[in-house]
């Protein structure tokens, strides 16, 4: 039988904490920078959190139980 693969895609855009949260970067923060605030950038510079669903789906994407 051969070897699970991760998903690579989801490797480069999750992260599962130690205590198995899911972590993703958020969104808007790639372009278009000027217009938005500081305040605004700092919030979006932080980690976003899944949860329920979407949060088992990327674990089984990159090989967690």
């Amino acid at each position: 039988m051969p070897k699970q693969r991760t998903h690579s895609g989801a490797k480069k855009r999750f992260r599962v904490t130690p205590s198995g949260k899911v972590l993703h970067a958020r969104q808007n923060k790639n372009h278009i920078l000027e217009k938005k605030s500081s305040r605004r950038k700092r919030r979006l510079a932080r980690a976003g959190r899944l949860t329920g669903g979407d949060a088992a789906q990327i674990k089984r994407l990159l090989g967690r139980r």
